[in-house]
């Protein structure tokens, strides 16, 4: 059984037992999560696809961590004027670990 949510203006196909990061979440490490923007469930024999949602379908998570993706470096540089700039980024990530989905 696998579903495909959406989260964080991102889709994610997960299965019980995935791990897989998210844009950041508001909750604590070991809280349980519900992602009821389920656009998609099967179940093995039939696929029910939402629209744009599938009505009482939701996908339980637990929160494993909340931690940061790694480094990204951006450096602007403009050509004859002596302007340089270096900057990082690392974007807030939940890490999750898919537990249940519910069909509806």
């Amino acid at each position: 059984m696998y579903a495909i949510v959406r989260t964080g203006g991102k889709q994610y196909r997960v299965s019980e037992g995935d791990a897989i990061a998210v844009e950041r979440l508001d909750a604590d490490a070991g809280d349980e999560v519900t992602l009821a923007d389920v656009l998609l469930v099967d179940d093995g024999g039939e696929t029910r696809i939402g629209t744009p949602t599938v009505a009482g379908a939701s996908v339980t998570a637990r929160v494993e961590a909340q931690e940061r993706a790694p480094k990204v470096s951006v450096y602007k540089y403009k050509n004859k004027t002596r302007r340089r700039v270096l900057r990082g980024h690392r974007q807030p990530l939940t890490r999750l670990v898919i537990t249940a989905i519910r069909a509806g």
